[in-house]
């Protein structure tokens, strides 16, 4: 398992599917309204609300949903929040990258320190890891939306930089300047795919072993459970083998 893929998996591993959405939705809800108030409130006017909308609509967000995030925008009470990037060591010295849409900077920081510290890691600099990563686009089809020569047609004809295909989806990837553009003539060509993002890649990964890993795990759950915490990354790798066994 690859520290690029955030932890969908790890999630649904737990089985606490019901409180994770919620959850999920809260900070879909709040990306809306945040790329609605940086903007205006249509998605096909603004690229990044649409893709925000495009994620709540990949995770079955009801359309009530996402419709409240957009007008709780123009509301004049409406709260206000400040996107942060977090970068630090977790265990087995894994560069970590924890971005965040807060109302109160104090308070994520302080949390967000605190977690890396318990998992035996530390808080560091903004830069301090980001240099391990490539900030790019990727967009994930099922792999029923057509075969690997099929997609990578597609992604060629749509300006992506690379797809990988497997049994299960095909992951494309472009600049992330691009991703609007791309994203968009990928859903003329194939439909509308099963998730549209920006991310943080690393290019080079640190194999955990099974303590490692499970601090690691602990530390993402953390990050997980807070509401401010919008998307974690890491360089880690844990090998399917590891992984069964701390699985639960």
């Amino acid at each position: 398992m690859a520290g690029h893929s955030q932890f969908k998996n790890i999630m649904h591993r737990k089985g606490r599917q019901d409180a994770v959405r919620a959850k999920l939705f809260s900070k879909l809800a709040r990306e809306i309204t945040v790329a609605a108030k940086a903007g205006l409130p249509d998605p096909n006017m603004n690229a990044r609300l649409r893709l925000a909308v495009q994620a709540a609509k990949a995770q079955s967000m009801p359309k009530d949903n996402i419709e409240r995030a957009i007008k709780k925008a123009s509301g004049a009470d409406g709260e206000n929040y400040d996107e942060v990037r977090y970068e630090g060591y977790g265990p087995g010295g894994v560069a970590v990258i924890v971005e965040a849409l807060t109302d109160n900077r104090n308070r994520t920081a302080s949390a967000v320190r605190s977690y890396f510290t318990k998992a035996g890691g530390a808080l560091g600099e903004t830069g301090s890891v980001g240099f391990m990563f490539n900030r790019v686009g990727e967009i994930v089809y099922p792999a029923k939306a057509g075969t690997a020569d099929a997609v990578l047609e597609a992604a060629i004809e749509a300006g992506a930089e690379d797809v990988e295909s497997d049994a299960e989806n095909h992951v494309v990837t472009c600049a992330f300047e691009d991703l609007n553009e791309v994203s968009k003539a990928l859903e003329a060509a194939l439909g509308e795919a099963e998730s549209t993002k920006v991310v943080w890649r690393p290019t080079t990964t640190t194999p955990l072993d099974e303590e490692k890993a499970a601090s690691l795990l602990k530390l993402l759950d953390a990050f997980d459970d807070d509401d401010d915490v919008q998307n974690v990354f890491g360089n880690y790798e844990i090998s399917d083998e590891i992984m069964a066994k701390i699985g639960g």
